[in-house]
């Protein structure tokens, strides 16, 4: 379903494989959720610098109530690259917890600024890029809430998008949309492997290596090679069905 610029094959997963992954990442490889978020917020930071440039940019990040933390890692390390970043939160502070309440924690001590939710549509206006890390690959029914006001906020006056892993209110396995949705992000970051969903999607797809070895692929059956060399990220291409 996917190539690499090189042609080299990728593999596309459902929801419920990604979850298999991470799962045998976690509990059979040690691998950490902090580990795997650390480099996919790096690598988010990479992609929102080599949209925008060196020149001052702001930036904004909306981070969702899932409990990785990957959006709001990224904040720091887009902060790190010396763009000026806000963070908007879905859900209170006192909701994070685990992997997520750690990287806030970690954000705390940065000039990175909370957005306040009566500020959060002109932050996103001003923004040159968005960054949508609301929801992820593990959509559970429609957006609700405060995860559909932001979506559609981003949607009436984001200038410029990139999602990370999926675009929020994609699901990770058809590319349905059972409600709302982030419409035509300029690029989207899918972390480990892309989601079957993403034939649906048409902007820039770029992929992000965060540490999984190959071997834990291997236990599902799927056989990948090295992909990335000295890169943590690369393009991926859809492949066309053979007529």
């Amino acid at each position: 379903m996917f190539q690499t610029e090189r042609g080299l094959p990728v593999p596309a997963v459902t929801e419920e494989e990604m979850q298999q992954i991470d799962r045998i990442a976690v509990e059979e490889f040690n691998l950490s959720i902090l580990q795997m978020m650390e480099n996919a917020g790096r690598a988010l930071a990479e992609n929102a610098f080599a949209m925008l440039g060196s020149r001052h940019r702001t930036v904004t990040v909306l981070a969702g109530p899932g409990g990785n933390g990957g959006g709001i890692c990224a904040a720091r390390h887009i902060h790190n690259r010396g763009l000026e970043v806000s963070l908007v939160l879905a859900n209170s502070v006192e909701d994070l917890h685990d992997a997520a309440l750690a990287q806030f924690e970690i954000l705390r001590s940065t000039q990175v600024s909370l957005v306040p939710q009566s500020d959060e549509e002109k932050t996103i206006r001003n923004a040159a890029l968005v960054v949508d890390a609301l929801i992820g690959y593990s959509l559970r029914g429609a957006p609700n809430g405060r995860v559909q006001e932001l979506i559609e906020i981003c949607n009436r006056e984001a200038a410029r998008v990139i999602s990370l892993d999926i675009p929020s209110g994609m699901n990770a396995t058809t590319g349905d949309a059972p409600g709302v949705l982030i419409t035509d992000p300029a690029r989207t970051l899918t972390l480990a492997l892309p989601k079957t969903g993403l034939r649906q999607y048409h902007g820039e797809l770029f992929l992000a290596d965060i540490g999984i070895p190959h071997e834990v692929y291997e236990r599902l059956g799927l056989l990948l090679g090295p992909l990335f060399g000295s890169h943590s990220w690369l393009r991926l291409k859809h492949i066309q069905p053979a007529e």
